[in-house]
C-alpha cells in the first residue's frame, strides 16, 4: 500500500465513523472528528458550524435506527495531510451526493468541511 493510498484509507475510516449511528448521537464522539473551524453545506441546504451540528446531532439522544448507507465513495489526497472524499448516500428513502475535506492535525483525521446535496 502506497502512503497516498493510506492517507485515503484513514479519511474513509474517518468517515465512515463519523456516518455511524451511535458516533452521530454522541456529543463526544462526535466532536473528536470535526476540525474547530468545522463547516458543513447540509442537504437542507442550511450552514452549519461545528458547535450547532453537534448540538443538534446530540440532541437526538439515541442512535438513528439504522445507518446511513454509502456508496461510490472515492478520494483523492489534494496536499499533504488534506484529502477530499465525494461519495452518494441514502438514508430514510433521502439520497445525497456528499463532499467530504479531511485534514491531518495532530489528533488524528478531522473533518473541515462537508456538503450534501439532494438527488433523485
Amino acid at each position: 500500500m502506497t502512503d497516498r493510498t493510506s492517507v485515503i484509507s484513514a479519511a474513509i475510516e474517518a468517515e465512515l465513523r463519523l456516518l455511524d449511528p451511535a458516533v452521530r448521537s454522541s456529543a463526544d464522539l462526535l466532536a473528536e472528528l470535526l476540525h474547530p473551524d468545522f463547516r458543513e453545506f447540509g442537504v437542507s441546504g442550511r450552514e452549519w458550524d461545528r458547535g450547532s451540528i453537534v448540538e443538534a446531532l446530540g440532541a437526538r439522544g439515541a442512535p438513528a435506527p439504522r445507518p446511513i448507507t454509502t456508496s461510490k465513495m472515492r478520494g483523492v489526497q489534494l496536499a499533504p495531510g488534506v484529502v477530499l472524499l465525494t461519495f452518494d448516500t441514502e438514508f430514510n428513502g433521502r439520497r445525497a451526493h456528499r463532499s467530504s475535506l479531511w485534514r491531518l492535525t495532530e489528533r488524528g483525521w478531522l473533518l473541515y468541511f462537508h456538503q450534501g446535496t439532494p438527488f433523485d
